[in-house]
């Protein structure tokens, strides 16, 4: 597999006769939502030559899926960069690509259609004015991610589209430091948005139950969310903190090995979801589960507690979706 920098040096010479272009730039939640219609484009094209155009924090995880044969790295460029555009350009033109396959759908990719003028236009699947395959449906945007991007694939004439899968490398918990079994906790999210995050200290208050029931609660999160996570390792001493040691790949394996995961809404419940980890996400009304919600295989794979706003959200209530999903008894 190909991991293309320079978007300009792609050329047809390079792939075999049929030549299919997949673009999901972002975001990390949207990107694993997407593992589903990307299982059932390989599908649909099992001899073609497939490549990705996506934005560099997601190539390990697109290079894991098993579905490309290329991955181009897109920089996102401005109008005010020229240079920038022309190299995204010629790659779109030199790639002489039989059908697009737009999962991203934004004004941004859909600007991609038009740098094609004034050559032949590839078959295009998307919202792109003009394009071949459109999805018409003037309430996608009411529609959960999975739901659209199925919808859009039926209507260029792909029926079966999968849950979203991820699967990750083996490996140590011992390395860890981590004993079975254990629940995995996200309680991160999107810093600009507070109001998608439960309280750290209702997070430790639920930690702690977790540890009553010999349960190891498992931390995971970037260096951004590091007074979230330290103050639920400071209130259970029984978890353990993985702070920064955790790629979005080992996520999915921790998340395969535990017994369930519960977090916030954010990138890493979609990948414990997608990695077949029983799990509990909690929404206030800054976010709708309707529209972006994780799925997971298997009809009651995802647990979703929302109230209005999060602060208002109590452990009993959290830990009664556990002990339910766990069937455990006090």
């Amino acid at each position: 597999m190909s991991v293309i920098e320079d978007e300009s040096s792609l050329q047809a010479a390079d792939l075999p006769r049929q030549r299919i272009l997949v673009i999901k730039l972002s975001a990390l939640g949207d990107v694993v939502l997407a593992m589903g219609p990307f299982a059932a484009i390989r599908a649909a094209h099992p001899d073609a030559h497939i490549t990705v155009l996506t934005t560099r924090p997601y190539v390990d995880l697109m290079k894991a899926s098993g579905y490309f044969d290329s991955i181009a790295i897109d920089r996102r460029p401005k109008l005010s960069q020229p240079r920038e555009v022309l190299a995204l350009r010629r790659f779109l033109r030199n790639g002489k690509f039989d059908r697009v396959y737009d999962l991203q759908t934004s004004d941004r990719s859909g600007f991609y259609y038009k740098l094609f003028w004034p050559g032949p236009k590839p078959e295009w699947s998307g919202i792109a004015r003009g394009c071949s395959h459109p999805h018409a449906n003037p309430h996608r945007d009411s529609m959960h991610s999975i739901d659209r991007m199925a919808e859009q694939l039926l209507d260029a004439g792909i029926k079966d589209v999968p849950a979203p899968y991820l699967e990750g490398p083996d490996i140590d918990l011992e390395r860890f430091g981590i004993r079975s079994p254990f629940v995995l906790i996200c309680p991160g999210g999107a810093p600009h948005r507070p109001a998608k995050r439960w309280p750290a200290e209702r997070f430790g208050l639920l930690a702690k139950k977790l540890a009553d029931y010999r349960l190891t609660p498992v931390l995971i999160g970037t260096d951004k969310e590091a007074e979230v996570l330290n103050k639920i390792d400071q209130m259970c001493p029984k978890a353990r903190n993985l702070m920064g040691r955790t790629g979005f790949l080992e996520i999915a394996s921790l998340a395969a090995r535990s017994v369930l995961a519960i977090g916030n809404d954010t990138g890493p419940m979609h990948i414990a979801a997608a990695a077949a980890a029983p799990s509990i996400v909690l929404f206030s009304n800054e976010s709708d589960p309707k529209l972006s919600a994780p799925r997971g295989i298997g009809k009651d794979a995802v647990s979703v507690i929302r109230e209005s706003d999060l602060r208002q959200l109590t452990v009993k209530r959290v830990m009664d979706e556990v002990r339910r999903r766990l069937d455990l008894t006090d």
